[in-house]
């Protein structure tokens, strides 16, 4: 499985979303026109802050997230342009990224065909970034990439 392209500006906008959000988790996407590559962000309002998590309502935002309403819409509607979404992005705020079993659970089946960017925070700093995609091989799914901020691996 080969990794979406995500260029450095993009990354940059993801990691400072993430630590803009902190405490709290932040969450969105990229869009692009080409299929593997990405050239925007759709930053997003983690509305777990009012417990809308289909799956775990009772975590708080600084351990879930949740695209809701006009955002989720927009979301949905991308798959129907030229520049559909291609990554979903959300972090951690243990500073880990991993794709957690709510995470799997919410993106199962794939329920859009995207990949998944997981950036884990540690106050102030982005400590580690992973990549995942689906695999049909695997009926779940797997990393396909892992990096620091500074290109380099972990």
């Amino acid at each position: 499985m080969t990794p979406v392209a995500i260029p450095a500006d993009v990354l940059a906008a993801i990691y400072a979303h993430a630590l803009a959000a902190f405490p709290d988790e932040c969450c969105g996407y990229l869009i692009g026109a080409a299929p593997g590559a990405v050239d925007a962000v759709v930053a997003c309002r983690n509305a777990q802050v009012d417990g809308r998590h289909p799956i775990a309502p009772d975590r708080g935002a600084d351990t879930g997230f949740v695209i809701d309403g006009d955002e989720l819409l927009r979301f949905a509607r991308s798959f129907d342009t030229d520049r559909p979404a291609r990554v979903v992005y959300h972090s951690h705020t243990n500073g880990r990224a991993y794709f957690s079993t709510v995470d799997r659970r919410m993106a199962a089946g794939p329920a859009y065909p995207v990949q998944h960017v997981v950036i884990g925070v540690i106050a102030g700093s982005i400590a580690e970034v992973a990549q995942f995609a689906w695999s049909d091989a695997q009926g779940d799914h797997v990393e396909i990439a892992r990096w620091r901020v500074d290109g380099a691996p972990p």
